[in-house]
């Protein structure tokens, strides 16, 4: 039975990596196994949207970059326009994620509180 997967990033990656890589391996199983998958990123977890950090994971973690290419392109992205440029110094237009900003919907708690109230599981990492 498909559920609705909740996923929200918002440790620094830096700080514990291989939590993030279970976190983003996780989403990338519930929409393997078919559930309807929202992922935003908040805070420190913006690095997450970095490309040259999925590209330093991926030297030690081979099967980040096409973990991350499931996400973008089967999940629902959304993303605190404040926290990419509070963690990652770029503006929403920048042109300067892994993913296009018109692929993400850009939110802050509102969005957060929505997600998680309308969910079946919730994940945090």
């Amino acid at each position: 039975m498909q559920k609705s997967v909740f996923v929200k990033f918002v440790s620094e990656p830096k700080n514990d990596s291989l939590k993030s890589i279970v976190g983003l391996a996780c989403a990338a199983q519930a929409i393997n196994d078919g559930n309807n998958v929202s992922i935003f990123f908040a805070a420190a977890g913006t690095r997450l949207l970095d490309p040259n950090y999925i590209e330093e994971l991926g030297t030690d973690f081979p099967m980040i970059t096409q973990i991350m290419e499931t996400i973008a392109s089967k999940a629902t992205l959304y993303c605190s326009f404040a926290s990419v440029k509070a963690v990652l110094g770029h503006s929403e237009g920048d042109g300067a994620l892994f993913v296009s900003d018109d692929k993400i919907e850009w939110s802050g708690p509102p969005g957060v509180i929505a997600l998680a109230t309308s969910s079946d599981v919730q994940l945090t990492y």
